[in-house]
């Protein structure tokens, strides 16, 4: 077994190698921008203080790199709109909206005040919640047209509206709210895998306007939060919480940690479960609850370990494919291509043009930095 296996099935050692860190796809980063290049700003020195290289479009960036460049661009233009609507969201705007919301009762009242106050500081889009049944839907409706359809400083603008009001309003109840759809005004974007960890795995495109679904009787829920939770939460906002409230929720971590503690072993749902002390039926309820899967956390944590080792080490693509717990070769490149549109022999040829320039070593173990 490869030395970088052996660390990684070995929980409680002095060698347990660290959590891989999340990742997020090169199009929420040129997205955030587009406002910026809009005002003929040059976005690279805020790409540098962030450590984002935007050079290889192979390359995925840290979630906490893209909070940092989000709070760094939104210092720059002094915008929390990042630039993207006909008048400047003003930089402490999230804050107020935070407190607008803290003194409902339940969620629909603090949905209702959202959308109004969105309305005074943002008026190109509004927001709306209806029940119809069963179920509800949040809507966000262009009052004033942002740009051609599938400009990206558009995409990003509906996306980041969403992604904002999902992550407030989870934090208010105190739990997960999973969207159980979401439907988006534009074209599926190249970033569109991860919607899925984003947002939802039924994510669909093409829509008159944006439109999000989830169980109506989450509307019920009472607001959990206090003033005290909200200074806490403000530390590092809006960027800390502006890219996946989703992914970073106990039982995911801890399935994250199994299925890391497992490998090269392929842990099955049903594996953790039992190390988790539940049914399997328990596990798929509380991480559906969660907005998540069993499937989707091995798939994204497989990702990242993988796009880590092909850009930081040496081991070859079998070896790596062998640690992640393919039964095969052929598997590995079958799941690499659905996850970024090519075969990980040529990503790792790309990275290593882009970077040879520098001509920095591999370090001698990098495998899940």
């Amino acid at each position: 077994m490869p030395r970088s296996a052996k660390s990684a099935a070995s929980p409680g050692t002095a060698g347990r190698p660290r959590r891989p860190r999340a990742t997020v796809a090169p199009g929420f980063v040129t997205g955030m921008l587009a406002g910026l290049e809009r005002l003929g700003r040059d976005p690279a020195p805020l790409l540098a203080d962030a450590g984002i290289d935007l050079g290889n479009p192979t390359l995925r960036i840290e979630v906490d790199r893209y909070a940092a460049l989000y709070n760094r661009i939104i210092a720059e233009l002094g915008d929390e709109g990042f630039g993207l609507f006909s008048q400047p969201v003003r930089p402490g705007s999230f804050e107020f909206l935070c407190r607008s919301m803290l003194g409902a009762t339940t969620l629909a009242d603090a949905l209702e005040r959202a959308g109004r106050f969105l309305h005074l500081v943002l008026p190109d889009l509004n927001i709306t919640i209806h029940r119809r049944g069963d179920m509800a839907q949040l809507r966000i409706v262009e009052t004033r047209p942002l740009g051609p359809r599938d400009d990206p400083a558009r995409v990003f603008a509906f996306e980041w509206l969403l992604r904002l009001l999902h992550s407030v309003a989870c934090w208010l109840v105190g739990r997960g709210l999973a969207l159980e759809a979401v439907r988006f005004p534009y074209a599926r974007p190249a970033h569109a895998d991860d919607y899925a960890l984003v947002y939802t795995e039924h994510s669909s495109f093409e829509a008159p306007d944006l439109e999000a679904s989830l169980r109506a009787n989450l509307l019920d829920l009472p607001i959990r939060r206090d003033e005290a939770a909200l200074a806490v939460f403000l530390d590092g906002a809006p960027g800390k919480i502006s890219m996946l409230y989703r992914r970073d929720r106990e039982l995911v971590f801890r399935v994250r940690d199994l299925l890391r503690d497992a490998l090269p072993a392929a842990l099955t749902v049903t594996e953790a479960a039992a190390s988790l002390h539940m049914s399997t039926r328990t596990l798929h309820r509380r991480l559906e609850e969660e907005g998540s899967g069993f499937r989707l956390i091995k798939d994204a944590f497989r990702r990242d370990i993988a796009l880590s080792r092909l850009t930081k080490t040496r081991h070859s693509i079998a070896d790596i494919a062998a640690d992640l717990g393919y039964a095969d070769t052929s598997a590995f490149y079958r799941a690499f291509v659905a996850w970024t549109g090519q075969a990980p022999d040529r990503f790792r040829r790309q990275v290593q043009v882009h970077t040879r320039e520098d001509a920095a070593p591999f370090p001698p173990d990098a495998s899940t930095h």
